[in-house]
């Protein structure tokens, strides 16, 4: 290509207003009338041709300078040229047949740049580049990528944006090594399964597109830490992917039509960024809580009609944009954030809490297109700081002056309590040191949350039977001896139940006959409540189980029957031994069998990889796993007794 370049002869450009017998004809020869704007033209054409050479040969020149440069770095740079075609030569490595190269001295080519040009194809001979790490081809008009991706070893970079490509090959699964992947704004209804092979996979993208699923084998890119698909056609998110991607930072799902947010997003206590605004999400679970390190949270333009008061645990969320939703009401518990930006403009709300006058941090709040009648429309449309002092001068005087009262009697606590109820439908009342259950808690309607930790309390009152709303009910560092099965088996919408630190009698299994819908149960402490721990395999919906400090002996395998068990905690126990019907719990999550006196772990414990996250054995005398696997952590380990497996 290029010598057909150089062949080309120079010309100068006055020759073509002048041939040479009429620049020497007689002076008296008349020019045509537009022959002086001609003769302007082409002194200027001629200045420039005299600086900078003949077009063809100065394009060739830099053109060779280029790919000199190249051979010499391993990086070449062909953006913004307009490019229909590859030259040939990229594709031979650079290698342009010249004797006068000095080929000893080059080096592959690493990295190549051809974003910006007009390229259609790519040629399957790419896979000669087999030392490329980094390769862009964004910004053009390509359709397919050749199978030939898959040939490139030690690539880590592929951006292949801004193209109109409508399937990806499967074989780019087979560039093991790459890290960072940009698929966005092109054709695509699906992304290969075949990248849940790439294990190091750090950063995918695949934003405005037509994609509708992902692929379940995605779960295994367990290295993900930012993930963009804003701008599909996703209804749905697997709830896998996020039990595998704990190093999660950034989400972003943003424009598709998603109707529910996973519960497994509580795994995700690295995620920084969450995007899902304008879908069709109608709630936000409590799991959300597990969100530790959340910073920003954008929600806008969904579906929503309530918010938990879970998210109120997110100390480090300083953006929440709730905006154009279905709120009625922003709950007291979420006031306990430290939000700096709240956008809740374009809702139902009527009113808003005085505890949201607590937010000393808030800078900015939004509440325009919401039918307040609590609020004046000056306050509403006001400065941000004037509302809040508002909304303080609000606070119930023993709120108010809660800073200031020294030991407020249990009566006022009950009070504060109950009020607070009222909007968030959780009544605390722990840490009153009352021996019997307070009248608040079945006087105070539709309440989804008790708790009666940390009292003297023996015995539970038939009254409490009347709160047919409670969901979650926590008994905690009680004196309970009895089971109180004839309450709790009144409590029709029961999920949650802690009767942890209490001296429990045995329990029966026709005891938990009517617990049918429990989810989360919570017996630490009880050494005397369960001589046979498999009697809670009657519980079909558990997905919580803790077992701590019960003197357990061995482990208890009936367990397996409970196929939804997610968390398991054995943890402070006499186990010795972990049996190899262990592989059986295929939907854990967690496993907590920390200070045993167990010395090895059986291999089948690895096939759970990757479904089990967290893997807990601190305080166990382990003699059969190296301390430096253990201190790599639970991926490690798993990886580890995998391995130790039989080959068959």
């Amino acid at each position: 290509m290029l010598e057909r370049i150089l062949t080309i002869e120079p010309v100068d450009p006055l020759d073509f207003c002048f041939p040479k017998p009429l620049a020497a004809g007689p002076a008296g020869l008349l020019l045509p009338a537009a022959l002086p704007l001609l003769l302007a033209v082409a002194i200027a054409a001629r200045r420039q041709w005299r600086s900078e050479g003949p077009p063809s040969a100065g394009s060739s020149t830099r053109m060779e300078r280029i790919l000199k440069s190249a051979r010499e770095s391993g990086s070449l740079n062909l953006s913004n040229r307009s490019l229909s075609e590859v030259p040939g030569e990229v594709y031979n490595n650079l290698d342009t047949g010249s004797l006068d190269d000095k080929w000893w001295e080059g080096v592959d080519l690493q990295k190549l740049i051809l974003a910006h040009n007009n390229l259609e194809v790519l040629r399957e001979d790419l896979r000669n580049l087999s030392s490329l790490v980094v390769l862009n081809i964004s910004h053009n008009q390509i359709s397919s990528l050749p199978a030939a991706i898959g040939d490139l070893p030690l690539l880590k970079s592929l951006d292949a944006s801004f193209n109109q490509i409508k399937l990806i090959p499967e074989e780019v699964g087979l560039a093991t090594a790459l890290v960072k992947v940009d698929f966005s704004n092109n054709c695509l209804t699906e992304l290969p399964a075949s990248l849940g092979r790439c294990l190091n996979l750090s950063e995918l993208k695949a934003s405005n597109n037509n994609i509708s699923r992902l692929p379940d084998e995605l779960a295994g890119c367990c290295k993900l830490s930012k993930f963009d698909l804003e701008g599909n056609k996703l209804v749905l998110l697997p709830e896998n992917m996020f039990t595998s991607w704990t190093l999660l930072t950034e989400l972003n799902a943003a424009k598709n039509q998603l109707t529910a947010i996973p519960a497994s997003i509580g795994a995700l206590s690295k995620l920084v960024r969450m995007d899902l605004h304008q879908n069709k999400i109608t709630s936000i679970p409590s799991s959300i809580k597990g969100c530790s390190s959340l910073a920003e949270f954008y929600m806008g333009n969904n579906l929503l009609s309530t918010i938990p008061d879970d998210i109120g645990m997110l100390s480090k969320l300083g953006t929440l944009d709730l905006h154009s939703n279905q709120l009625k009401e922003y709950p007291v518990g979420a006031c306990k954030l430290k939000l700096s930006f709240l956008d809740l403009s374009n809702n139902a709300l009527s009113g808003l809490p005085p505890e949201l006058g607590t937010m000393t941090t808030l800078r900015k709040l939004l509440l325009s297109g919401n039918p307040m009648r609590a609020l004046r429309s000056s306050l509403v449309s006001g400065p941000t700081s004037t509302l809040m002092k508002y909304l303080r001068s609000r606070l119930s005087a023993d709120v108010e002056a809660s800073g200031s009262r020294t030991t407020p009697t249990k009566d006022d606590q009950i009070s504060a309590a109950r009020r607070l109820s009222v909007s968030s439908k959780e009544l605390n009342l722990s840490g009153l040191g009352v021996p019997n259950v307070p009248p608040a808690a079945w006087e105070t309607s539709d309440v989804v949350k008790l708790d009666l930790s940390k009292n003297l309390i023996e015995d539970l009152p038939n009254e409490l039977s009347l709160c047919s709303s409670l969901q979650s009910l926590i008994l905690s560092n009680n004196k309970i001896k009895k089971w109180p099965g004839m309450v709790v088996s009144s409590l029709p919408s029961l999920t949650s139940l802690k009767l942890d630190n209490n001296p429990l009698a045995e329990i029966s299994p026709t005891d938990l006959d009517s617990l049918s819908k429990l989810e989360i149960l919570d017996l630490s402490g009880n050494a005397s409540s369960l001589s046979e721990p498999s009697v809670v395999s009657s519980l079909p919906q558990l997905q919580e189980l803790y077992l701590r400090r019960m003197k357990l002996q061995e482990f208890p395998i009936g367990l397996v029957q409970l196929k939804h068990l997610r968390i398991l905690n054995l943890s402070q126990n006499n186990l010795s031994t972990i049996p190899e019907g262990i592989k059986d719990f295929s939907a854990l999550i967690e496993l907590d069998l920390s200070d045993n006196n167990i010395t090895r772990l059986p291999a089948e414990l690895g096939l759970l990889e990757p479904s089990l996250q967290v893997l807990k054995l601190d305080g166990n005398p382990l003699r059969s796993i190296r301390r430096t696997v253990l201190e790599r952590g639970t991926k490690a380990v798993l990886s580890y007794l995998k391995e130790k497996l039989p080959s068959n």
